[in-house]
């Protein structure tokens, strides 16, 4: 499957209708980043007149297993993926739209090669940015992504 934004956003509505329906959309997709946004509004609000932060943790999770998704179709080799730890810093309220970006494509790649030499799974971590529209970083989500060739 070619990982484009309109067939990931679909994929989202249909396989995930939460994130789909709180907003989180895929904009675009590359080899090393991929940009998702979400859009402070009614249905991810928090009492604090913010976004909540159960949806920045969606959207942030979001480009980081597209990029992981991307490099194993790309890599035409099974491999296995799971979050096993995630941690979160907040630093400003999320209001307006959120641009999440992760740039970790390239060390991805390497995770999985290193997986399909040793048979051993890796552990990488991939680092998901929250900015505003005046570019300040509202929040910064880490994914622990581990990544394993299936035998």
């Amino acid at each position: 499957m070619k990982f484009t934004p309109r067939k990931v956003n679909l994929f989202n509505l249909v396989k995930l209708p939460l994130a789909y329906l709180g907003g989180v959309r895929v904009r675009t997709i590359t080899d090393t980043e991929v940009v998702v946004s979400i859009k402070y509004r009614w249905m991810n609000q928090n009492p604090f007149k913010s976004m909540f932060w159960a949806a920045q943790g969606m959207a942030a999770e979001m480009p980081t297993g597209v990029l992981v998704m991307k490099a194993i179709d790309d890599s035409k080799v099974k491999v296995s993926m799971l979050v096993t730890q995630q941690e979160a810093r907040f630093f400003k309220k999320a209001t307006g739209r959120i641009l999440f970006s992760c740039k970790g494509g390239n060390e991805i790649r390497e995770a999985i090669q290193e997986s399909i030499k040793t048979g051993e799974g890796q552990v990488i971590v991939l680092i998901s940015e929250g900015k505003n529209k005046d570019g300040v970083v509202v929040s910064r989500f880490q994914f622990h992504w581990s990544l394993r060739v299936k035998k």
